[in-house]
């Protein structure tokens, strides 16, 4: 079962095209990765399904709905979650903090309840607490948990965000190049968790990711772009070892002979 349709987007910036005539579907608990060249419009599309953008043509429907009805801030509320390319974290709170802003959308509670700290405010503080816990134990982020952000080295902040984003209670998970910048051991640890996010919370994933070895052991189905176009669709071994994806790379020092990327 699709549970995000995206059908026919297009979207322009002035005379460029910068996702031209996209379609995909992604299934219910799959992982599904965008790859490219930089530029080729891969982080592009998460911005329209996150609805920072708006398609000049298509349509883009999540679990039914239809999301161009819809504005940025409702989108998590549906049950999209996503990280950035560049780490977004408030660097003077703590990991807890962090991860609690992740709850805000199963917030319930009004503005005087939180003031007087009600009942039904501490009840729901608590609920919050311990999905936050859960998924400090999952992430095995136990020793940095009272920690600020600002003073813990990139990858664990990499971590965080992932948190933050599992925290929400998604049905999609989108990850912007979750690898970049981690070493090879990070790494690993990463493709273990996207595996068990997948296969023990049921999540969806889309991952855009220039690693080729993660890419290659965590997704079901694989779409390469350039240029703003798809030029593949299939599994990691067939979408690397066709004619117009090898074309695309060709040169730019991407991908390596083992299929490893350089970028």
């Amino acid at each position: 079962m699709s549970l995000l349709e995206i059908e026919n987007a297009t979207l322009r910036f002035g005379g460029l095209v910068a996702v031209d005539n996209v379609s995909l579907q992604v299934n219910q608990g799959e992982v599904f990765a965008l790859v490219g060249p930089n530029g080729a419009g891969k982080s592009t599309v998460f911005n329209l399904i996150s609805r920072f953008y708006d398609p000049a043509e298509g349509s883009i429907r999540f679990d039914g709905k239809d999301l161009l009805k819809h504005t940025a801030d409702q989108v998590p509320g549906f049950g999209i979650a996503r990280t950035f390319q560049n780490i977004e974290l408030f660097e003077q709170a703590t990991v807890l903090q962090n991860l609690l802003v992740g709850r805000h959308r199963h917030c319930t509670t009004g503005l005087l309840s939180n003031i007087v700290f009600s009942p039904k405010t501490y009840r729901e503080e608590l609920r919050h607490r311990a999905a936050v816990e859960e998924v400090i134990d999952f992430l095995n982020l136990q020793a940095y948990r009272d920690k600020m952000i600002g003073g813990l080295p990139y990858g664990v902040r990499k971590v965080v965000e992932l948190g933050r984003a599992l925290a929400s209670e998604p049905k999609l998970l989108l990850l912007d190049e979750p690898a970049s910048g981690l070493s090879v051991e990070e790494t690993q640890d990463m493709a273990f968790w996207i595996e068990d996010i997948q296969t023990q919370m049921g999540i969806s994933v889309i991952m855009v990711e220039h690693d080729m070895g993660l890419v290659s052991s965590v997704s079901g189905r694989v779409m390469a772009l350039a240029d703003g176009k798809e030029l593949a669709t299939g599994t990691a071994a067939e979408v690397q070892s066709h004619p117009a994806v090898i074309e695309a790379y060709l040169g730019t020092g991407e991908i390596s002979k083992t299929g490893t990327s350089r970028a």
